[in-house]
């Protein structure tokens, strides 16, 4: 086999979906806290994510000039949102018991612990691939 061919779709390792218990206020018969599925997203998508959170703001003091700013609660909402496959957060029913209208808002609403839903959302970009800048300055020293 060529080195080539060893970058062929079909050679690409499938990343798998993981279980996570997001928060420990819904729990099973048991009392035990249900387990969310998130699922890997794309590049693709993640470059959709952040096009949809961000603006043109105008740069203070250049008339007529502008940057991207992006924000930051509203991607890392989308980011979760995408990322959960189960519950399925686009449910009417699911939405309509937590009366929200989004995904993003009912993941707050479901996980309404902002610590639990601090540790989601640094799972969740962990899983996906997005570390620390100073993980990877550590690591490189070593």
């Amino acid at each position: 086999m060529s080195e080539l061919s060893l970058f062929l779709k079909e050679n690409k390792r499938k990343r798998e979906n993981v279980k996570y218990a997001a928060t420990r206020t819904l729990v099973d018969e048991s009392g035990k806290p249900l387990e969310w599925v998130i699922r890997p997203i794309t590049t693709t998508e993640n470059d959709k994510l952040r096009d949809e959170s961000t603006t043109e703001v105008q740069v203070v003091g250049k008339p007529g000039q502008f940057r991207p700013k992006i924000d930051t609660t509203k991607y890392m909402a989308k980011l979760i949102a995408k990322s959960v496959a189960e519950p399925n957060l686009y449910d009417k029913t699911l939405q309509d018991s937590y009366g929200v209208m989004t995904p993003e808002d009912l993941v707050r609403e479901m996980v309404d612990d902002p610590g639990e839903y601090s540790a989601l959302a640094q799972f969740i970009q962990e899983f996906n691939g997005f570390t620390d800048i100073n993980e990877k300055v550590e690591r490189a020293k070593n």
